[in-house]
C-alpha cells in the first residue's frame, strides 16, 4: 500500500500582501489526479481568514504538480473557500473572468536573494555597498554573480514539476534574479507563479537565505533597480487583429483606470515606480513601442508581426498577486469594444 504526500498550498488573509501557507496531507493509493484531491480545511483564525469561535476555512484543490523535492509527493495549489463553499474574500483567483482561457499570460518574476544572517542581498558587504549596478545583469563569474546554485536548483525543480518555465537571468541589481513563466489561461498562469514561488522559498531553507519580494528592499533613495513582476498578456484580439489602431484603443483603456490597477499591483510600489530605473512614474500613464520606461510596452516583435502579439504591463511589483493582476487586466481589456 503506497502513501503519497500532498502539499496543500494556499494564500493567507494578510493584507495587502498575502503570504503562502502549506500543510501536508497523506493519502493512500493516490492516483496523482486533481479530481482525487479531497477538499481539506484549516484554522483560518491563525491566518487572518476567520475568527476563533468559527475558524474553519476550506481548501479547494485547483491544480496539481509532482513535487520534485519529495518522494511520492505532490504540490496541490488550492483556493480558500468559506464553510458554505463560496469564495473567501481573500481568494483573488475566484475574481478572474477567464473561464474559456482566452487570455494568455507570461509573468516575469524578479526577486532578491537575501542572506538571513546579514539581512542583506547576496553580494552586499556588511556596513557597505558592492560596486554600482551595471555588471550584474546577465553576468557570469564569482565577482558579480551571487546565488546561482539556488537559482539553478529552482529552475530544475520547476521543470520537474511540469511548470511552463521559460527562463532565468540575473537582474540589474546585485543579488537580484528573475524567472519567467507562461500559460494559456489566466488562472493557470497564476497557479504556476505561486507554485514556483513556493518552490523557491522552500529551497532557501537549505541555504540560510530568504527571498525578498519587496519591490524596493533597499529603499527609494538607493540608486538600484527595484523588482517587478512584468505582466505580458494577450487575448484573441491582440493575437490576431493586425491593427495599430486597435492596440492603441486597448492601451488607452488603461488610462482612466490607473488607480484601480495600482491598487492591486503590489504594496510599496510607489517606491519603485518613480520614473527612473526602467519604470514609469506611478502618477502617470504611458505606452510605447519597445519603451521600458512606459507603463505599457508594445513589444517590437508584436509590431514586426503586423500588430499580432501581446502587450506588457510593466507596473506590477514583484510582491503582487498574479491572480489579482490578471483579473484587473482582463477587466480592462474586456471593456474595450473592438
Amino acid at each position: 500500500m503506497s502513501k503519497a504526500k500532498l502539499e496543500y498550498i494556499w494564500l493567507d488573509g494578510y493584507y495587502p500582501t498575502q503570504n503562502m501557507r502549506s500543510k501536508t496531507k497523506i493519502e493512500e493509493n493516490f492516483s496523482g489526479k486533481l479530481e482525487d484531491c479531497p477538499i481539506w480545511s484549516f484554522d483560518g483564525s491563525s491566518t487572518r481568514q476567520a475568527i476563533g469561535h468559527s475558524s474553519d476555512c476550506l481548501l479547494k484543490p485547483v491544480a496539481i504538480y509532482p513535487d520534485p523535492g519529495r518522494e511520492n509527493g505532490y504540490l496541490v495549489m488550492t483556493e480558500v473557500l468559506n464553510p458554505d463553499g463560496t469564495p473567501h474574500v481573500s481568494n483573488g483567483r475566484a475574481t478572474i473572468d477567464d473561464d474559456d482561457n482566452e487570455f494568455w499570460f507570461g509573468f516575469e518574476q524578479e526577486y532578491f536573494i537575501m542572506d538571513r544572517h546579514t539581512q542583506l542581498p547576496l553580494g552586499f558587504p556588511v556596513g557597505g555597498y558592492p560596486a554600482p549596478q551595471g555588471l550584474y545583469y546577465c553576468s557570469v563569474g564569482g565577482r558579480n554573480t551571487h546565488g546561482r546554485e539556488l537559482v539553478e536548483r529552482h529552475a530544475d525543480y520547476c521543470i520537474a514539476a511540469g511548470l511552463n518555465f521559460e527562463g532565468i537571468n540575473q537582474e540589474v541589481a546585485c543579488g537580484q534574479w528573475e524567472f519567467q513563466l507562461f500559460a494559456k489561461g489566466a488562472k493557470r498562469a497564476g497557479d504556476e507563479i505561486w507554485v514556483a514561488r513556493y518552490l523557491l522559498d522552500r529551497l532557501t531553507e537549505d541555504y540560510g537565505y530568504y527571498i525578498e519580494y519587496h519591490p524596493k528592499p533597499l529603499g527609494k533613495e538607493m540608486d538600484w533597480n527595484g523588482s517587478g513582476m512584468h505582466a505580458n498578456f494577450s487575448n484573441h484580439t491582440l493575437r490576431t487583429c493586425g491593427s495599430k489602431e486597435v492596440y492603441a484603443k486597448i492601451c488607452e483603456a488603461f488610462r482612466p483606470v490607473v488607480e484601480e490597477h495600482i491598487a492591486v499591483y503590489g504594496e510599496y510600489n510607489d517606491l519603485r515606480l518613480t520614473g527612473q530605473h526602467e519604470t514609469a512614474s506611478i502618477h502617470d500613464f504611458s505606452y510605447g513601442v519597445s519603451d521600458r520606461g512606459a507603463s505599457i510596452r508594445i513589444p517590437i516583435i508584436t509590431v514586426e508581426k503586423g500588430y499580432k502579439g501581446w502587450l506588457e504591463d510593466r507596473r506590477p511589483a514583484s510582491n503582487a498577486d498574479p491572480y489579482k493582476v490578471a483579473a484587473r487586466i482582463i477587466k480592462t481589456v474586456k471593456s474595450v469594444d473592438v
